[in-house]
C-alpha cells in the first residue's frame, strides 16, 4: 500500500553536515512541494542568522565528541600479529589487523548491538565464519550457493564448502556441508571453486584444495546422486588433483578455477588466476574429460602491475543488453567480461572486451580501463565475486562477499563474521557501451510490504530534512533527484568522493542519510556530487562511513567512483538496507557500492532515515518510494520431513 504526503509544512533549513558530529534536532517530516525561484536573499539571511545562533550554542553548550576522541573501554584487543590471517597459507588477507594496528583498544559493544548487526534478508551462515561465494547453480529447481565456511569459529580457518538452496534466490534454506578437507590434496582447505554443467545435465565441480605441504592444486567433485534435487553428497575424484602448478608457477599463486566454456572445437577451456612477478595473468586449459588437460602457451589476458589474480570469472554478455547468456556463448552481438579478484588490493575490477576462440585470448575494448586498472565491480566493501548462468530465468547472476572491518576478537564475541550481497543481475549497458549494470534480482521485491512516497521535495542547500517513515532497519528505497543552480555554475575541479558528505561544493552533495540517528551523531550518507570542469560535467556516486559508528575499532572508508550520467537522465539511486548492510545501486546500476556498518545508537528504533544537501550553489529536488521489507526467515532445511 502507497502512502503519498501530500501539501505538507515546508522543510525547515538546517546546519550543514560539519566535520564531527553535532547535536541536531529532528525537525518536521518532508513534504511534497514544489520548487521556488528568488529566494536567494532570504537564504542569505537564514544562512546568517544560523551562523550567529549556532557561534552562541558553540559557546554554551558541548559537542557531542568525535569518532576520534572517545575514551576507550578496558576491554583488550590484540593486534600483535602483523600478517593478516590467511596470507601464510596462500590466500588473501582474512583479517583486518593491518588495517587497525594503531587502535588501542575496543569498543564496548552490547549483546544487543551485536544481534542489531545480523542482516535479515542476505545470505548468511547461521553462525561463524563465511567468505566466497562458490560454484553456484540451478538445478532440477533449486537454486544452489556453496560457500566457504569454517564450521568451528568466527574467523578464518578449517574451510569446508557450506550449503544452502533456495526457490527464489531469497528465502535461502541451510544444508549440510558439502565437502570437507579431508584428503591429502585439501587437506588445509576446501577452497573456491565453481560449477559447469554439461550438455546432458551431469554437473561438474572444480575446486582449489590446500595439500598437506600447502602446494595450490585443482580438484575434481561431481554429485553422489544426480538425481537428488539437493545434491546433498558429493564424491571426489579418486584420480585428484586433476592438476598441479605449472612450473613456472608459484605453489601457492595457483586458484580458483572458472567455470567452463566450451569451444568451436568441442573442447573445454577454463581458466585460473595466477602471477608472474606482479603481472596478473589468467591461464587457460583446455580438457575433454575434466580429468585431463593442456595448458595453452598463451594466457586469456595479462596485465603488468596488478598481481595476483583470484576468484577469475569470465563470461559473454549480449551487446544488446537484453537478456544473459551461457558461459559457452560466443558470436556476433557477444562481448566478454574479464573479472579478477585483486589479492594485492582485494578489490574486484573487471573489463569488457572480445574473446577470440581460435586462439582463446581476450583483448580489452578500452586498454586504460584494462582489468585491475580501470572499472571495479563494487566499489565498496566487496570481493572475490562468482557469476552463474540461470537457464530457468535467462539472466546471470552475480554474488560477492562482504567482509567484515572490526576486529577478530568482536567477531568471535559476536559469534559470526560476514554476509553475502543480495544476488544481482548482470547486463551489458548498451546505452554508454563501456559498462555492465548491476541490479538487485526482482524476487527481493517479494519482501516489499507497506510503501510510502514522497514527491518534489525541495532541500535548500545545508538542509538535513527528515523522511517520517518510522524505523529505518530494513527498507527498499528508489530516489530519483533534479538540480536547480542558483549562482553560475563555476568551474569546480578536484572534487569527487573522496572528502565524504562534509566536503561541500556548489553542486554537491547531496543524497540520502541511512542508518541515521535522530541527533545526527551517526550516519551514513549515499550520495551523488557534480560538478563543471574544463573537460565537462562531472558526477561521482558515492557512500561515506566515516560517521557511520561512534566505535573506533571499525574502519571507516569513503567508497566511490565517477558514474555515467547520459543526456536527459535525472540522477537516480536505488538502496536495500538491511541493518549493518547498505547496498546502493547509482544510475541504474553503473556504478555500485557495498557498505558494512557498525552502528552503536543508530539501532532497531532508533534507526532513521533522512534527505540531506550539503552543496552550497544548488537546490535539489527529490522524489523517493520507500519500502518496508520484510525478513526472508533463513532457516534450516526440514530434512527430516523429505
Amino acid at each position: 500500500m502507497d502512502t503519498p504526503y501530500h501539501h505538507l509544512h515546508a522543510p525547515p533549513y538546517y546546519p550543514p553536515l560539519l566535520p564531527e558530529e553535532q547535536p541536531s534536532d529532528a525537525g518536521t517530516p518532508a513534504s511534497h512541494r514544489k520548487p521556488f525561484k528568488g529566494f536567494a536573499a532570504i537564504l542569505a539571511s537564514a544562512i546568517f542568522l544560523l551562523s550567529l545562533v549556532a557561534l552562541i550554542i558553540n559557546q554554551t553548550q558541548k559537542p557531542l565528541p568525535s569518532q576520534n576522541n572517545i575514551v576507550p573501554t578496558s576491554k583488550p584487543t590484540s593486534f600483535s600479529n602483523p600478517e593478516p590471517r590467511g596470507v601464510a597459507e596462500g590466500v588473501s588477507a582474512k583479517s583486518n589487523s593491518h588495517l587497525l594496528r594503531n587502535i588501542k583498544g575496543s569498543y564496548n559493544w552490547t549483546n544487543a548491538m551485536f544481534t542489531w548487526q545480523r542482516t535479515s534478508f542476505h545470505f548468511q551462515p547461521e553462525k561463524n565464519w563465511m567468505n566466497d561465494p562458490n560454484g553456484p547453480l540451478f538445478y532440477k529447481g533449486w537454486y544452489h550457493l556453496f560457500y566457504q565456511y569454517n564450521p568451528d569459529s568466527a574467523v578464518w580457518g578449517n574451510i569446508t564448502w557450506g550449503h544452502a538452496v533456495s526457490a527464489d534466490l531469497i528465502h535461502w534454506l541451510y544444508l549440510p556441508i558439502a565437502m570437507v578437507p579431508d584428503q591429502w590434496y585439501d587437506i588445509n582447505g576446501v577452497w573456491t571453486g565453481s560449477a559447469t554443467i554439461l550438455p546432458d545435465g551431469q554437473i561438474v565441480m572444480l575446486y582449489t584444495g590446500s595439500t598437506d605441504k600447502s602446494v595450490q592444486v585443482q580438484n575434481l567433485a561431481y554429485p553422489a546422486d544426480p538425481s537428488d534435487p539437493l545434491l546433498l553428497d558429493w564424491v571426489k575424484y579418486p584420480g585428484n588433483p586433476v592438476l598441479v602448478p605449472p612450473r613456472h608457477i608459484g605453489p601457492k599463486d595457483f586458484r580458483d578455477p572458472t567455470t567452463a566454456w566450451a569451444g568451436p572445437d568441442g573442447k573445454w577451456r577454463l581458466t585460473i588466476g595466477s602471477k608472474i612477478g606482479k603481472t596478473g595473468i589468467s591461464l587457460v586449459y583446455q580438457t575433454t574429460d575434466f580429468k585431463t588437460y593442456e595448458l595453452l602457451d598463451e594466457y586469456l589476458h595479462a596485465v603488468p602491475g596488478t598481481g595476483m589474480w583470484e576468484c577469475v570469472d569470465f563470461y559473454p554478455v549480449a551487446i544488446n543488453g537484453s537478456v544473459g547468456l551461457d558461459t559457452s556463448a560466443t558470436g556476433p552481438g557477444i562481448k566478454h567480461v574479464l573479472k579478477a579478484s585483486l589479492d594485492d588490493t582485494k578489490v574486484d575490477h573487471y573489463a569488457i572486451g572480445t574473446y577470440n576462440p581460435a586462439n582463446d585470448k581476450w583483448t580489452p575494448d578500452n586498454p586504460e580501463e584494462d582489468v585491475g586498472i580501470g572499472l571495479k565491480w563494487d566499489y565498496g566493501r566487496y570481493y572475490a565475486s562468482k557469476s552463474f548462468y540461470d537457464p530457468y530465468k535467462k539472466r546471470r547472476i552475480v554474488w560477492g562477499w562482504i567482509n567484515e572491518t572490526d576486529t577478530e576478537s568482536d567477531d568471535l564475541e559476536k559469534g559470526w563474521a560476514s554476509v553475502q550481497t543480495i544476488p544481482r543481475t548482470v547486463l551489458y549497458d548498451n546505452k554508454t557501451g563501456s559498462n555492465v549494470v548491476q541490479w538487485p534480482v526482482e524476487e527481493i521485491e517479494s519482501l516489499r510490504q507497506n510503501s510510502t512516497v514522497f514527491e518534489e521535495v525541495v532541500v535548500e542547500p545545508g538542509s538535513v530534512v527528515p523522511l517520517d517513515i518510522g524505523v529505518a532497519t530494513q527498507l527498499d528505497i528508489s530516489a530519483e533527484f533534479e538540480t536547480e543552480l542558483l549562482g553560475s555554475g563555476a568551474m569546480e575541479e578536484g572534487y569527487g568522493c573522496s572528502g565524504g558528505a562534509i566536503d561541500r561544493s556548489a553542486m554537491g552533495p547531496f543524497g540520502l542519510l541511512v542508518n541515521a540517528h535522530d541527533s545526527l551523531s551517526e550516519l551514513t550518507p549515499i550520495f551523488f556530487r557534480s560538478s563543471n570542469t574544463t573537460k565537462g560535467t562531472n558526477t561521482y556516486f558515492c557512500a561515506d562511513e566515516t560517521r557511520s559508528s561512534l566505535a573506533p575499532d571499525v574502519f571507516k572508508q569513503v567508497h566511490g567512483s565517477k558514474v555515467p550520467v547520459l543526456q536527459g537522465e535525472k540522477l537516480s539511486m536505488r538502496i536495500l538496507v538491511d541493518h549493518s548492510i547498505v547496498e546502493s545501486f547509482g544510475q541504474g546500476g553503473r556504478t555500485v557500492i557495498t557498505s558494512r556498518i557498525y552502528p552503536t545508537k543508530a539501532i532497531y528504533g532508533a534507526a532513521r532515515l533522512f534527505l540531506f544537501n550539503n552543496a552550497t550553489g544548488v537546490n535539489v529536488k527529490a522524489t523517493l518510494k520507500i519500502w518496508r521489507l520484510n525478513s526472508a526467515f533463513i532457516h534450516p532445511f526440514p530434512l527430516d520431513q523429505i
